[in-house]
């Protein structure tokens, strides 16, 4: 599958193809995440379940230490980096053509995760909750994960609004990659923030309107992965939501998505080549 436009990202790693869609897969070095949280806790669940995970189709793997899902109060920097630092040496040292990329919207851990073998930063908050969020990712020059997000996470899901949720998330991201071409950061994938600050209907909303963020000319990522919007659409939970998933995931490759971030990687890879043959 091609999408409009080939994308490489350059990392301290390699080279980053995006010409092709490909599967970010999740990893929760934390006790509290919504879906998978207190399973990966010592070295060797870690490099078990990435290894797994390459086997089944990851292209890069996204760590985080600290919890974001709806309602999550944010952890000391001590312990988020207690927690990712570890993580992010032992799987570059096992894996070391692997793309690793941090989960992290401080700026501090950002650098350490960085120094510590990250390729790519993934921020939730878009620089919203650290000013110096941008100038440190256009020091460090590796790739950067605008996110939007509306309030943090422990405030996002309380009352979510928007007049028109598309076009105010285009808006901002106009904005923000001004500031970050500024800066001096032209490596950028841009993820709309499925369920941080939505409502489930703004969150369909943007799932069909998905293609216009291509305009900006940078590729989209998609974190749809047993997400509040599908279970409660159909009734199923965290654990029961894979089909609904796969659902939302071929819709969002079918609207230009180039990376899928996800916790069920052979299913989302399976999807790709689906969805392969009918673009």
């Amino acid at each position: 599958m091609k999408n409009s436009t080939a994308y490489s990202l350059v990392c301290p790693h390699g080279t980053l193809h995006l010409n092709s869609p490909v599967v970010m897969g999740i990893l929760n070095v934390t006790p509290d995440s919504f879906y998978d949280g207190g399973r990966y806790s010592n070295e060797e669940s870690i490099l078990i379940r990435v290894e797994q995970m390459i086997e089944e189709g990851a292209i890069i793997i996204d760590i985080g230490a600290s919890s974001t899902r709806p309602g999550a109060k944010a952890i000391p920097v001590k312990e988020e980096l207690s927690r990712l630092l570890p993580a992010i040496r032992s799987i570059r040292s096992h894996f070391p053509e692997l793309f690793l990329s941090a989960d992290t919207f401080r700026s501090e851990v950002a650098m350490e995760a960085v120094k510590a073998g990250a390729d790519i930063i993934n921020d939730i908050a878009g620089g919203d909750l650290d000013a110096a969020m941008f100038s440190t990712v256009a020091a460090l020059r590796v790739p950067y994960v605008l996110m939007h997000m509306q309030g943090t996470p422990e405030t996002m899901q309380l009352a979510p609004e928007y007049t028109d949720v598309t076009s105010e998330i285009a808006s901002r991201f106009r904005e923000k990659i001004s500031l970050l071409e500024e800066a001096g950061v032209r490596q950028l994938i841009l993820d709309p923030g499925f369920g941080f600050g939505k409502t489930v209907d703004h969150n369909y909303e943007l799932l069909k309107n998905l293609s216009d963020f291509l305009s900006f000319g940078y590729p989209l990522m998609a974190g749809l992965s047993r997400k509040a919007m599908i279970n409660k659409v159909l009734g199923t939970r965290p654990d029961t939501s894979l089909n609904g998933t796969t659902a939302a995931n071929t819709i969002a490759l079918m609207k230009g998505v180039s990376v899928l971030r996800v916790h069920d990687v052979r299913e989302a890879a399976e999807a790709i080549k689906i969805v392969s043959k009918c673009i």
